[in-house]
């Protein structure tokens, strides 16, 4: 029986193909420069992702650490230290330089404006290692205003256009109207609907509608090449949770403040025992509101971005090609996250308009 040896020539030619496009390092060369350029690498990468995380108070594209040149534009800084002070995030020279206005010197330190002197002394805590230096209050345009801005504007002239495309063309959507009209109905015929009832949805809508399309674009607006890290901020989850919260507390009917504080068909000793647990539930919900898209578009944007970075770990075709793969598979995984988590959060807002207008549906035993 004769074997061809044609695999075994096309495994050698693929090798020898390959070879020019592997780097291999000595041994002891590898031994000697991996403490420093790894270790320096990964800072660098670790350092990049927490900027991203944090707001900004400028746009940076490019830095060259090398000749501190920095490609990007600044923001308006507006601070209130006795009067308003305003001027321009330029002068802070991407935090390292100390910026005077009206006489007044300021250093900024992790994205966090500090009242200091000309030299730019910032004293520590010892036990924590947080500047202990007076913070203005800072009411500056930083990178997630310019975002926030930036939708609210696109969601106004979009579905303005989108009102006005109905209103001329008898109900019947027109440009890029009929790319959104599908999921205005989807809201309302399955988030409000369902959720809420025939009878009480309509004043919700202009709220679900709003809260939905603000989070999907700003969860969309955060895969750009940008930066922006909207939803991955707490603060702005939790004012998104707390308006929920204040509809769901001031639209309530007396059925759903009944059932909190004195449930029918239960034993009158546990209606004081269960009445102050149904009341911390009613904080628990726009909590668990706040951590979920907080930390699903946090956790995103790190994992994505560590992937990235991966790209500079393994200095090899190899290694590149399989993290810009997985990369591109993950960007495209996070388009349907950003969709899930608008719908997770306008349904679960639905849900408890819904229990705060239930109506009284039990009836007496006797008559």
């Amino acid at each position: 029986m004769v074997i061809s040896n044609k695999p075994l020539k096309f495994i050698l030619i693929a090798l020898v193909a390959i070879l020019p496009f592997v780097s291999f390092a000595n041994p002891t060369e590898e031994k000697e420069a991996a403490p420093t350029e790894s270790t320096d690498v990964k800072s660098e990468i670790k350092e990049f992702i927490n900027h991203h995380l944090l707001d900004a108070h400028d746009f940076t594209f490019n830095a060259d650490k090398e000749t501190g040149e920095h490609n990007g534009f600044s923001l308006p800084i507006i601070l209130w230290d006795n009067g308003l002070q305003v001027f321009s995030s330029g002068e802070f020279h991407h935090g390292e330089k100390v910026a005077e206005h009206n006489g007044n010197y300021y250093v900024i330190h992790h994205e966090k404006i500090y009242k200091t002197d000309a030299s730019g002394t910032l004293t520590e805590d010892e036990k924590t290692g947080h500047p202990t230096n007076v913070q203005p209050l800072d009411l500056s345009i930083t990178k997630s205003v310019v975002g926030i801005l930036f939708v609210a504007f696109l969601m106004f002239f979009l579905f303005r256009s989108l009102a006005k495309s109905y209103a001329k063309n008898g109900g019947i959507a027109s440009g890029a109207g009929r790319f959104f009209e599908p999921l205005v109905l989807y809201v309302r015929d399955e988030i409000a609907i369902p959720n809420i009832g025939e009878k009480n949805y309509k004043k919700y809508m202009s709220y679900l509608l709003t809260i939905f399309f603000f989070v999907f674009f700003l969860n969309i607006l955060g895969l750009t090449p940008l930066g922006f890290n909207v939803t991955g901020n707490i603060a702005i989850t939790a004012s998104l949770a707390l308006l929920t919260y204040l509809i769901t507390t001031f639209s309530a009917n007396k059925n759903y403040w009944g059932h909190i504080f004195w449930m029918p068909g239960v034993p009158t000793p546990m209606k004081f025992i269960l009445a102050p647990i149904e009341l911390l539930g009613t904080i628990i919900k726009p909590f668990s509101l706040m951590i979920r898209l907080y930390a699903n578009i946090l956790a995103g944007h790190v994992v994505l971005m560590s992937i990235i970075g991966l790209m500079f770990i393994f200095k090899s075709w190899i290694g590149s090609s399989l993290s810009f793969g997985l990369a591109f598979a993950l960007s495209i995984l996070e388009i349907l996250v950003a969709f899930l988590q608008a719908y997770i959060f306008t349904m679960l807002s639905a849900l408890y308009f819904g229990a705060g207008n239930e109506e009284h549906h039990h009836e007496e035993a006797h008559h």
